[in-house]
């Protein structure tokens, strides 16, 4: 592995993950209801550290490869629009646009997904788990805002 390309794609893993610190959850999300099935808050973070360090390998391992121009593309995309859910969401708490940005995300990530597939194999293995959850949070996304739409119940 060239150790060099995996911190360059690290590096903008992190800039991704920096707006989960910059937006966190906080109070607005705690007071919104949620389906049952919501994952304990620690569980994001964990997640999140183990698919950037996999999304950074499979990046670095596809950016030497020959005629990987359309791979590289895609990655682009899903690692900007990754970088937007979280302060529009937590952010702006535009729950609706935020399925928007989610939705050409998890387009995104699945194209980047069989793009590197066909690349490298390892590579696109290694996209599998950041596919299944970004389909995670777009059901979540989705369940949230339909609990909420209407705004919070105020006795």
């Amino acid at each position: 592995m060239d150790w060099t390309l995996f911190f360059i794609f690290l590096a903008a893993c992190g800039g991704a993950a920096a707006t989960g610190v910059m937006f966190s959850p906080g109070q607005w999300y705690d007071a919104l209801e949620k389906p049952a099935w919501t994952p304990p808050n620690w569980v994001f973070p964990v997640t999140w550290t183990v698919l950037y360090l996999f999304i950074a390998n499979a990046g670095a391992r596809i950016a030497s490869e020959p005629a990987n121009a359309y791979a590289m593309g895609f990655f682009a995309v899903q690692i900007a629009f990754n970088t937007l859910w979280t302060p529009v969401f937590f952010g702006l708490h535009k729950m609706k646009a935020a399925l928007v940005v989610i939705a050409i995300l998890w387009v995104a990530v699945f194209a980047t997904t069989v793009s590197f597939w066909d690349l490298d194999f390892i590579a696109g293995i290694l996209f599998v788990p950041y596919l299944i959850w970004v389909s995670i949070a777009a059901a979540l996304n989705f369940e949230v805002w339909r609990l909420n739409r209407r705004g919070p119940i105020t006795t």
